[in-house]
């Protein structure tokens, strides 16, 4: 058999160049992909670092803010930076109140009976309590009235009022429901 020899030594070796001529050019596309990436994200806008809008674009706000006792706002003035601190601590002032529309003179108006808005009725207690620091966030003021009913127990029901008017009712209940709850007008008795 003999008389041809085959060198076996250079074909691994062209093998071994090939790879790690690959591994070398695959690892220098990945980098310039992950500058070009990198480069991109730094273009691009970033959304939590805008500055903030101008004020002829922000909504006009017509509550007044409350802060604190002791605290001032940024710019050194007196000026309340919270409204929800008043809210929840002193019930007796209703800091974002909804001005009532002016009334029409209509005989039906004159025999209008107080109603109370039920915004919720809970079998537990803290849902109700949820309930009613959602609404005093929004600045309305709202009760919890526990009530025995037979048969299931004692239900918690989230209450805003008395209205004496069905503007005023008609007012609060289209406020509630733009920020997303739903209300039952309820009789006084």
């Amino acid at each position: 058999m003999g008389g041809k020899t085959v060198n076996r030594t250079s074909a691994p070796s062209n093998n071994r160049d090939q790879l790690i001529a690959g591994i070398l050019i695959g690892t220098i596309i990945g980098v310039g992909l992950a500058a070009g990436v990198a480069w991109y994200m730094m273009k691009s806008p970033k959304p939590f670092l805008q500055r903030a809008p101008s004020a002829e674009k922000l909504p006009a706000v017509t509550s007044t803010t409350i802060a604190p006792p002791g605290t001032a706002s940024t710019d050194g003035s007196a000026k309340p930076r919270f409204e929800f601190y008043k809210v929840l601590t002193d019930k007796q002032d209703k800091t974002a109140e909804i001005p009532p529309r002016p009334a029409e003179t209509n005989r039906a108006s004159d025999r209008y009976e107080p109603h109370l808005l039920q915004a919720g009725s809970f079998q537990n207690v803290e849902d109700a309590e949820k309930l009613k620091a959602k609404l005093a966030l929004l600045g309305v003021e709202a009760n919890v009235l526990g009530v025995n009913i037979p048969e299931k127990g004692v239900w918690y029901r989230v209450r805003l009022g008395p209205y004496k008017t069905a503007n005023e009712e008609n007012v609060a209940r289209n406020f509630l429901k733009q920020n997303g709850v739903d209300s039952t007008p309820i009789r006084v008795q």
